[in-house]
Order: C-alpha cells, then sequence, then structure tokens
C-alpha cells in the first residue's frame, strides 16, 4: 500500500494521468507489459529545438524511419516537437507557476511513461558546445519521473545539430546521455559501421540537412541500432 501510495503522490506531482488500472501493477509490469497481447513497442524521439519542425526534428525523422524499418509490423515510431512549447521549472524545486503560464510537460510525460515505449531518443541543437535551454528544461522536468525511476531499463539516444561540422555535438549528446543515465536508462549508440556515441549533423546554415550524408548515416544507424537493441532485449 505504501508503495502504491508513493506512485500515486509521484504522478500527482508530475501532473501525469494515467489509467488506474497502471496505478496498480508493480514496476516490473509496467517494464515488460509492452510485450504482452501483440503489443507494438514504441520509439519515442523528442526534438528540443525552439524551432519547431527544422533541423532537429528533421534529424530525429531519419532515426525513426530507419529505426521503423527494422520491423514495420511490430515498432511504431512517435515524434515529440517542443518547439512551441513551454516547459517551466518552478516544478522541479516545488514551485507555484506564475498566474496564467501554461506548462506542457505533463502530457508531454504522460507519453514517455507509457509502457510501451522502450526506447526514448533526445535530439537538441547545439549553442556554444551545450544543449539548447529548451532541452536542459526538459531534462530538468524529467528528474520528477526519476523520483520513482519510471524510465528505468528503458533504452535512450542522443541526436545532436550543429552550425558546424565538428562544433559541438559530441558534447551535447554526451550531456544528454549523461543525464539519462541517471533514470537507470540503458545508452545505445549509433550503431556499425559508424559505431559512436549518438547522431552528430550539420546544419550548414540553410536549415536544411539532407545534403549531409555522414551525419544521416549516423542517425539511421542510431534508429537501426536502437530497434534492434528492443527486439532483443524484448
Amino acid at each position: 500500500m505504501e508503495s502504491l501510495l508513493g506512485r500515486r503522490s509521484f504522478l500527482a506531482s508530475a501532473g501525469v494521468g494515467v489509467l488506474g488500472t497502471q496505478l496498480n501493477r508493480s514496476p516490473e509490469a509496467l517494464a515488460h507489459s509492452g510485450a504482452e497481447a501483440g503489443q507494438k513497442i514504441k520509439i519515442v524521439a523528442v526534438a528540443c529545438s525552439l524551432r519547431a519542425g527544422k533541423t532537429t526534428a528533421q534529424g530525429l525523422r531519419y532515426v525513426l524511419e530507419a529505426a521503423k524499418a527494422v520491423d514495420p509490423e511490430r515498432i511504431e515510431t512517435v515524434l515529440i516537437d517542443l518547439g512551441g512549447r513551454h516547459i517551466p521549472l518552478e516544478p522541479v524545486v516545488n514551485l507555484p507557476l506564475p498566474p496564467g503560464e501554461r506548462d506542457d510537460f505533463p502530457a508531454v510525460a504522460e507519453q514517455l511513461v507509457d509502457p510501451t515505449v522502450r526506447a526514448i531518443i533526445v535530439g537538441s541543437p547545439v549553442y556554444y558546445a551545450s544543449m539548447s535551454a529548451l532541452c536542459k528544461s526538459f531534462i530538468d522536468r524529467l528528474g520528477q519521473l526519476r523520483r520513482e525511476f519510471a524510465l528505468s531499463g528503458r533504452l535512450a539516444g542522443a541526436l545532436a545539430v550543429g552550425g558546424a561540422r565538428n562544433g559541438g555535438q559530441e558534447f551535447v549528446i554526451q550531456s544528454i546521455t549523461t543525464a539519462l543515465m541517471c533514470h537507470e536508462m540503458l545508452i545505445v549508440g549509433d550503431g556499425r559501421p559508424t559505431g559512436h556515441f549518438g547522431a552528430a549533423l550539420w546544419n550548414p546554415g540553410t536549415d536544411d540537412i539532407s545534403g549531409d550524408e555522414v551525419g544521416i548515416k549516423k542517425a539511421q544507424n542510431l534508429g537501426r541500432h536502437v530497434a534492434q537493441m528492443v527486439l532483443r532485449l524484448r
């Protein structure tokens, strides 16, 4: 009973609504329920750019397309674009929101804690060799889910888009994956033959990364590798 009350309290504090039947299930049951009743496995990508639909989202689409191609019958992909959404930080330190301020994080969190979601890929543009402020706000708010390690055991990957070929993408990927490791998530990099830390793409100033063959290959390898690992662990 104490564990159940704790989980209900956590969900209430995060502002996440779930079905009552999920509240009565153990964390272990939630972790494996994605394989029940022939449900599809979801791989979710979160684009953390203030500019909705631009190069970060474009890069994540390459990731998701490659992931789905591994097994279209069993894998479902979802892109959550945070561009235009508001992720305030007051709830991180238990402060009330200013009057009239919108909070879009609970709706995002509800999608992430869906038990069929087995992998989450976070993408960010590069700002001075660091992630975007929106990405940092998103990761800080994920701390609410860490109170009961709601994302534990799921796979995680990262993507970064910079304004130069070597413009700090690996620093951003490292920052994102380091944070996700704190949730007991399992980090997956881009697979062979590139086989490094994640997807690093280059925006040459045109807001179009379709010409970045090297970066697109990394994004596709990341998606394929994540999908293969999800199916293997299932």
